[in-house]
């Protein structure tokens, strides 16, 4: 299941469930880990109700779910990433980067395909890391 995780207006942040038709959870918090908690306990709430019913709790209840994050949540979450440095690695103009992480500002399609390629490889290699 793909839970999205998204910065609001008021700056406060939001986790929702994006794929599934057979219920919605959502989550909100003033910053990201309490959103996912709030989504988390979304989900206990949703299992014991399935459970008070007699009825089965939906197999997506029961994966760990893959987070999705804008990019403004992104920066917040991992904010030990310089977006300056992240932006220079990548090839996009580190002050365009920074109106993205502050959030509101539009990201083509090719441009968020280019971020989300870098976070792909440097995952890949932080895998295939081994520190000495």
């Amino acid at each position: 299941m793909i839970v999205a995780i998204e910065k609001q207006n008021d700056g406060t942040y939001i986790a929702y469930n994006m794929d599934c038709n057979k219920f919605t959870a959502i989550g909100s918090g003033d910053t990201i880990e309490d959103a996912k908690t709030d989504y988390f306990n979304s989900i206990e709430e949703m299992k014991e109700v399935y459970k008070e019913t007699g009825d089965d709790v939906p197999a997506e209840m029961l994966e760990a779910p893959i987070f999705k994050f804008d990019l403004s949540s992104f920066f917040e979450y991992y904010s030990f990433i310089n977006v300056s440095a992240f932006a220079k690695m990548i090839g996009i103009n580190s002050s365009l980067m920074r109106q993205y992480k502050k959030g509101g500002t539009y990201i083509s399609g090719a441009q968020l395909e280019k971020i989300q390629s870098f976070v792909n490889r440097m995952g890949a290699d932080f895998q295939s890391l081994r520190l000495a």
